[in-house]
C-alpha cells in the first residue's frame, strides 16, 4: 500500500481540540511546550482545557456554524473523547484534517460496532450478543448464559450504562437500567486483572507503543496504574502490543489509542474496550517516558516523527484523585500531599468536586513496583482526612 505524503504541521501553527476536559488540558500543555497554539471547543466555559488554551470556543458540538468557525482557525483538529456526532467530524474534515477520522470514531463510540470490528479482525474478546428488545435480551441470556453484563451500545464510560446479570431473573431490571435501548450482552469474564496498552500511529503508518500498564479499579473507575508489573509475563506483554498495533492499523488510526484488556485466569488476553485518544492509565507517561502520550498525540496529528516511548526510570505508577477525597467543607491538604518525596501532582482546574469525578492524578517513578505504588498511595492519603479503600 502506498502511503500518501502529507506536509507536516510545524510549530507556530494552531491546533484544535474538540472537548475541554483534562485530556484536552494535558494535550494543550504539551502542544504549547512544543511551540504550537491551541484552540478548544466545548459547551463549557472556563474549562480545564480552556484555562490553558489560547482560545476557548463555547458551543454545542451540534452547532455547525460554530464548528466551521472553529475549524477555519486551526490547521488540524483532534479529539479528547470519542462521542462526537459524525456530522461534526465531516464538517471539520471539509475544512482541515480531523484526526483520528470519522471511521475510527464511528467504531469506538458504539460498543456493538466495536465488538463487531474486533470479531471481524479476529481479535480475542468475550462472547457477546446484540440486544435491541427485551425479547432479544431473553434470547441472548439463554445463549450467553449468566453471569453476564448488559451494556448500552453507546455513550458509556467508567461503568456507566451497565448492569450485571447474576441470573436470568435479572433481565427485567437490566433492561430497565440500560433505558430499554440498543445494548450488548457480554459474557462475564472471570479475570485476574486488567491491563491497557497505549500506542500511537502517524500519518505514515508508523506505530509506537508504550509498555503495558496494569490497572486496578474502584467502583468501576480507574484507581491505580503501574508499569511494568511482575503480574504480566513477557509473552502476554508482547501479545498485547501486537494486538494494539493490529487494531491501530485496521482502523487506519492517526493519533493515540488505548486498548483495554482483561487478563483471564488461564492467562489469555481478551480485549475489553478501545479508546482512540490518550487514556487515564497513560498519564504516568508524562513523567515516566521520554515522550508522553500527549506529546505523542501532537506529533501524530501534525505528521511529525513519533517520539521515543522508553521509560526514563525502571517503574512508574499513577493514582487518580477523585472528588470523593474533598472534605465536606474546605480543600484537601495539598501541602501535606506535596510534601511526600517523589510525588508529582497534576490537578485539572475543575471547580466542582463531585463523587467519582476525576479531579487530578499523582505519579511517581522509581526503582521498584512496590516503591512507586507506595509513593502515590502515601501522597494521596496525606492530603485527605480519611483514607480511601485501596484496591491493589
Amino acid at each position: 500500500m502506498t502511503v500518501p505524503k502529507y506536509d507536516p504541521i510545524l510549530p507556530g501553527a494552531v491546533l484544535g481540540v474538540l472537548g475541554s476536559g483534562q485530556l484536552g488540558r494535558m494535550f494543550a500543555l504539551a502542544a504549547r511546550q512544543m511551540g504550537y497554539r491551541v484552540h478548544t471547543l466545548s459547551p463549557d466555559a472556563d474549562s480545564p482545557t480552556g484555562q490553558v488554551a489560547d482560545r476557548e470556543y463555547v458551543a454545542e458540538y451540534s452547532d455547525m456554524d460554530a464548528i466551521r468557525t472553529f475549524a477555519s482557525g486551526v490547521s488540524v483538529v483532534t479529539f479528547e473523547f470519542e462521542n462526537v456526532p459524525s456530522e461534526t467530524v465531516e464538517a471539520i474534515d471539509r475544512i482541515v484534517p480531523a484526526r483520528p477520522g470519522d471511521n475510527t470514531l464511528h467504531v469506538a463510540q458504539n460498543r456493538l460496532r466495536e465488538k463487531l470490528f474486533l470479531r471481524a479482525q479476529g481479535i480475542p474478546h468475550a462472547p457477546f450478543k446484540p440486544v435491541a428488545s427485551f425479547a432479544e435480551l431473553d434470547a441472548a441470556v439463554a445463549e450467553i448464559g449468566v453471569p453476564s453484563i448488559l451494556k448500552t451500545a453507546g455513550f458509556g464510560y467508567d461503568g456507566k450504562g451497565q448492569f450485571k446479570l447474576r441470573s436470568a431473573d435479572d433481565s427485567d431490571a437490566a433492561w430497565t437500567e440500560v433505558g430499554m435501548q440498543s445494548s450488548v450482552l457480554e459474557q462475564f469474564v472471570p479475570f485476574d486483572f486488567e491491563i491497557s496498552v497505549v500506542g500511537a500511529r502517524g500519518v505514515d503508518g508508523a506505530c509506537a507503543l508504550y509498555p503495558p500498564i496494569v490497572n486496578a479499579h474502584h467502583n468501576h473507575i480507574l484507581d491505580l496504574s503501574v508499569s511494568p508489573s511482575l503480574r504480566l509475563n513477557q509473552n502476554q506483554a508482547a501479545m498485547a502490543g501486537d494486538i494494539a498495533r493490529q487494531i491501530m492499523d485496521a482502523l487506519d488510526l492517526v493519533g493515540v489509542l488505548c486498548v483495554e484488556f482483561f487478563v483471564a485466569r488461564n492467562g489469555d488476553l481478551l480485549v475489553n474496550e478501545i479508546a482512540p485518544r490518550p487514556h487515564n492509565s497513560g498519564h504516568l507517561t508524562i513523567e515516566a517516558s521520554v515522550t508522553s502520550q500527549f506529546e505523542q498525540q501532537v506529533r501524530a496529528i501534525c505528521g511529525l516523527p513519533l517520539g521515543d516511548t522508553r521509560f526514563v526510570a525502571p517503574y512508574a505508577a499513577m493514582a487518580n484523585i477523585l472528588g470523593d477525597l474533598w472534605p465536606q467543607d474546605g480543600m484537601p491538604d495539598w501541602a501535606a500531599g506535596y510534601a511526600v518525596p517523589g510525588s508529582k501532582w497534576h490537578l485539572y482546574g475543575k471547580k466542582d468536586p463531585r463523587e467519582g469525578r476525576k479531579m487530578g492524578h499523582i505519579t511517581a517513578v522509581g526503582t521498584s513496583e512496590e516503591n512507586v505504588l507506595a509513593v502515590v498511595r502515601q501522597a494521596r492519603a496525606a492530603c485527605v482526612r480519611e483514607q480511601t479503600t485501596e484496591t491493589w
